[in-house]
């Protein structure tokens, strides 16, 4: 699989998008005035503890008040010097061999653990979505690039896609006999292969860093950041950048000299992979991503049958309906359906990727009359969901055709990150049509007919489609009006007027 990581860098923003086999499979933004908090450390101050939710509210320095859950409450999070000899295997991201403190913590009140006024350190686990605060957690972890560093856990893990046992023990042993007695780390994906001095060099880094961050905890007031992540760009080079890529495009000059250095100081081995665009044309025009980005944001996706998808999202749930469309298929009903199916079923994973899509959602697949295809296209669904790297659970097809799945989700989906609520509609998607706005027109008329002065010709100002539906719908509601006034009416049309607005004006 050829795999290209392609970005679009400017000063306002960056955007990222990988692309494998000449498709868009993901896209991230970062903009300069909203910068993700996501893996950021703060020493917070606890604002108010909620004995019935089980959680608190800690105030970080965000605009809104980060959300703080039991579960993710350690017992010596309070210290102003974290105890190393506790070894909770609670990694805080589901990353980690040992299991959480959540039997102990289960046997406490959360006002036995933390109250309010107190400081506190915690990192940001899942960003602010939407009118929701950031979701912070005390199981601190700082992520290298071959490493995750866990200062409050003393094993050593290995991440489950490195399946070589062989390779699994070597990794774990170097680690092991490498790493400081009271601290604890997960071995990434990408490090598989890598010699001992790369894994002693990552371990100095990061144990480095976190030392300046218990120091920051010790003199800040809070609430005070102690450490910040990389900027987006950064990120996908820690993150994303392996052998399995083969280039790395960006089209900002400065930022390309500036990742060539890095590369070649740090990881020479993908220091051939960097590439600098320099076309005039758009970097995301030219690999197809602004295409892809248009089709994230409609409402109705095409199949390449003829079929297609229709997405609607409500605060937490997704509803996602398949329709057969312009696909006839061949004679047999059943085998045009299932055809349907199975690549709305591939279509869906990609969109939900693409989209970042989180929480709830219901997937409406055209019925089936046989329960071997429904296993077809549910097999189907489940093997395109094992390349996203979203946590999922699936249920399987019902008899009318739903799933219902969850999808975890980190950040603000591409659709409500790139665009905001409709003034006029207010999220619904609808705004009262126009025979509506001229029944409110008619009652605007028929109150100022009873009023002791009337105008007797009137100027109503109005949008050119509503002042057509009058004329050609409402003409008798027109000529009513003109009876209550006993004179005459003249319509002034402007693109001005939004199609809910409306002037009565003295002519």
């Amino acid at each position: 699989m050829k795999k290209q990581i392609v970005i679009n860098h400017t000063k306002h923003e960056i955007r990222i998008a990988l692309v494998e086999n000449s498709i868009v499979s993901e896209i991230f933004y970062e903009r300069v005035k909203n910068k993700s908090v996501v893996g950021n450390i703060y020493k917070g101050k606890i604002l108010k503890v909620l004995p019935g939710m089980e959680s608190a509210f800690i105030d970080i320095g965000l605009e809104k008040a980060a959300f703080l859950y039991v579960d993710d409450i350690r017992n010596d999070s309070l210290q102003e010097d974290c105890d190393p000899d506790d070894h909770s295997n609670n990694n805080g991201n589901g990353n980690s061999n040992g299991q959480p403190t959540r039997d102990r913590q289960k046997k406490q009140n959360i006002s036995s653990l933390i109250q309010e006024g107190q400081d506190i350190m915690v990192q940001v686990s899942k960003g602010p979505i939407g009118t929701k605060g950031a979701r912070v957690t005390c199981n601190v972890t700082i992520p290298g690039r071959n490493l995750v560093f866990m200062p409050h856990v003393n094993n050593v893990g290995v991440s489950r896609q490195i399946r070589d046992e062989r390779e699994r023990s070597r990794l774990r042993k170097i680690v092991s006999s490498s790493k400081p007695d009271d601290a604890g780390f997960i071995v990434r994906t990408v490090a598989c292969e890598r010699s001992e001095d790369e894994f002693k060099n990552d371990i100095e880094y990061l144990t480095s860093n976190w030392a300046d961050v218990e120091k920051k905890f010790r003199t800040y007031r809070a609430p005070a950041m102690l450490y910040e992540d990389l900027n987006l760009t950064f990120r996908t080079i820690r993150d994303m950048l392996s052998h399995a890529v083969d280039s790395f495009i960006i089209d900002d000059e400065y930022e390309y000299e500036k990742i060539k250095k890095y590369l070649t100081t740090y990881l020479p081995q993908y220091a051939n992979k960097l590439k600098y665009f320099r076309h005039k044309a758009s970097i995301f025009d030219a690999f197809g991503v602004t295409k892809e980005i248009d089709k994230a944001l409609s409402r109705k996706v095409w199949l390449k049958s003829g079929g297609h998808l229709v997405f609607d999202q409500a605060e937490a749930l997704t509803a996602i309906d398949v329709n057969t469309g312009r696909f006839t298929g061949s004679n047999n009903h059943e085998d045009t359906i299932l055809t349907t199916n199975v690549e709305a079923a591939i279509e869906i994973v990609h969109q939900l990727k693409l989209r970042d899509i989180g929480g709830i959602i219901i997937i409406d697949f055209i019925d089936m009359e046989t329960l071997e295809n429904r296993q077809k296209v549910y097999n189907t669904l489940k093997r395109e969901l094992k390349r996203d790297k979203a946590r999922t659970k699936v249920l399987p097809i019902s008899e009318i055709g739903l799933v219902e799945m969850t999808r975890k989700r980190n950040r603000e989906n591409l659709g409500r990150f790139l665009r905001t609520v409709c003034p006029y509609c207010d999220g619904t998607a609808r705004i009262v049509s126009p025979a509506t706005t001229i029944y409110e027109i008619y009652q605007e008329i028929t109150r100022l007919a009873k009023d002791s002065y009337t105008p007797h010709n009137l100027l109503i100002g109005i949008h050119p489609d509503v002042a057509e539906y009058f004329e050609i719908e409402e003409l008798d509601t027109f000529r009513m009006m003109e009876r209550q006034i006993k004179g005459n009416i003249s319509l002034q049309t402007s693109e001005k007027y939004h199609h809910t607005q409306y002037e009565i004006l003295e002519n």
